[in-house]
This record gives structure tokens, sequence and C-alpha cells, in this order.
């Protein structure tokens, strides 16, 4: 293989995530719906016959599907997949942000207004029961942090005596920040508390500079 032929490769190369050049592409939208005149967090608590994470506090979401034009489609098609709600139901849609999992999927985070009056129809095959929890609540309460840390455990069969120090190697600790909000009897974290708290911070900032 010559010059050209790399040059022509490179060319036509379209970049992605190196070690994972197709990563999974998740969107979850953080409902807000008015409630008793005041707006309220919609959340999920995941059925307890789901194979990940069941009975854990969640916002609707799920993996992106090719017929998906946009990832935010995939949010508003999930929410009515999960609460039983129609896409026109679904307004005034923003992007958070992206957040990049340690555990593998990447997630796209929006947040969207429900104009909903009469109670949702959860999708009992995911969904156990949803809640909401007034915004003022988060805006008042900051989340409390906890840290866990993340290792690395070679398997069996590791070549240990082809790396420099072999097992005495000394691998990377990551560090990571767990974030727990506790409203009533109901406990929001994970990945979950983590969008909320990035998006409480954001309405904070913006009505802290209006001031």
């Amino acid at each position: 293989m010559n010059l050209a032929s790399i040059r022509d490769k490179l060319t036509e190369h379209t970049p992605h995530y190196i070690g994972r050049a197709r990563p999974v592409n998740f969107s979850v939208l953080l409902p807000l719906v008015e409630k008793e005149g005041e707006l309220h967090v919609v959340f999920e608590v995941r059925s307890f016959h789901m194979r990940r994470q069941p009975g854990e506090v969640c916002f609707p979401g799920g993996m992106a599907d090719e017929e998906d034009d946009h990832l935010k489609d995939t949010a508003i098609r999930e929410t009515c997949e999960e609460l039983g709600t129609r896409p026109e139901e679904v307004t005034d849609i923003w992007k958070i942000g992206t957040l990049f999992s340690p555990f593998g999927p990447k997630i796209h985070a929006y947040a969207g207004f429900l104009k909903r009056e009469e109670k949702f129809t959860e999708n009992p095959a995911e969904v156990h029961e949803s809640f909401t929890v007034p915004l003022s609540y988060f805006l008042k309460n900051d989340p409390v942090v906890h840290h866990i840390d993340i290792e690395v455990h070679p398997r069996e069969g590791f070549p240990y005596e082809d790396i420099a120090n072999g097992k005495t190697y000394e691998w990377q600790t990551v560090p990571y920040e767990e974030n727990f909000y506790y409203f009533e009897d109901k406990v929001i974290w994970g990945l979950t508390a983590q969008i909320l708290k990035d998006f409480v911070s954001i309405i904070k900032e913006k009505h802290d500079n209006s001031l």
C-alpha cells in the first residue's frame, strides 16, 4: 500500500470514536408538566420485570432507531410509548447536552414540556408507575454527592508477561461522582440525577443572571 492509496482511504473516512466505531446512541426526555399552578418534573419507575435496572427511577427514553430522523425524535417516541402521550403533546423541546457514560452508551438529553391534562397511561411492560416532583424542590435542594471508583480488573488469561511491570502494573482508578436526590419515598440517582442536576444548574444560572 502506497501513500496515495492511504490518502484516498483517509479522505473518504468519516471520523469515529476509536475503539467503538458505532457508538450506541440513547435519547432521554426530562419532561415538564404544569400541575396545580406550577411546573413539575415527570419521572418514571421502571417496571420490576425489566432486565436492566428494574424498579429504578428514570426519565423516558431509549435507544435510537433507524427510522428516527433525529435524536430528538427518539426522545419524543420513547416518551409517547412509555407514558401514553401523543407526539403533539410534547412541545418546546431543548437539547440539554450529551452525557458520555463510563459504562458504554452515549446519552442525548432533552427537556420538553408536556401539554397533558389527563393522567398518563403508562406502558406496564416498561413503566411500573410515574410521579411528579415540583421543579421548585430541585431549585431549593441540592443533591447529596457520593463518589465511587471505577477500577480495572483484567480477566483470566490476560498476558501480564507482555506488558511492562507485569502483574505489578499500576492500573488507573477513575473517580466517578454519583448524585442522589431524595423526595418522599423516592430516590433519584445515577444518570437520571446527573442529567437533572445539569438541567437545574442551567436554569438556576439563567435565573440568577436575570436578577
